[in-house]
């Protein structure tokens, strides 16, 4: 047998009581308000050739934003998903977007 150099499996986790991985988590905002005192914001990005339009920030808890997710879903009739609190709809739907979410009482941050 050769003599070689020891690997080193320690990087990025912990061996004193078993062994985990240290992940690194961002703090969730935990300030819920309501849909009139939100201030959003509307963009239009560009994946892989197709044209998603994306809504947020929301300071909503996971059920609510669920909810008015899967209502907006239908009212659209597309696709789409809620991240990081921000929701992502399928398609180049802004001002749909926009009336749908008004309706709702949502405020935006910038006037038409």
């Amino acid at each position: 047998m050769s003599k070689g150099i020891k690997l080193s499996l320690d990087i990025g986790s912990t061996w004193n009581e078993g062994w985990s991985l240290e992940a690194q988590e961002k703090p969730k905002s935990l300030v819920i308000e309501e849909p009139s005192k939100h201030a959003l914001v509307l963009q239009k990005e560009k994946r892989r050739g197709k044209a998603v339009s994306l809504v947020g920030p929301f300071y909503l808890g996971d059920e609510d934003a669920q909810k008015t997710l899967s209502i907006l879903k239908k009212r659209l009739a597309c696709g789409g998903a809620y991240k990081e609190g921000w929701m992502e709809f399928q398609g180049d739907i802004g001002p749909k977007i926009r009336d749908a979410l008004e309706a709702l009482t949502f405020r935006f941050k910038k006037p038409r």
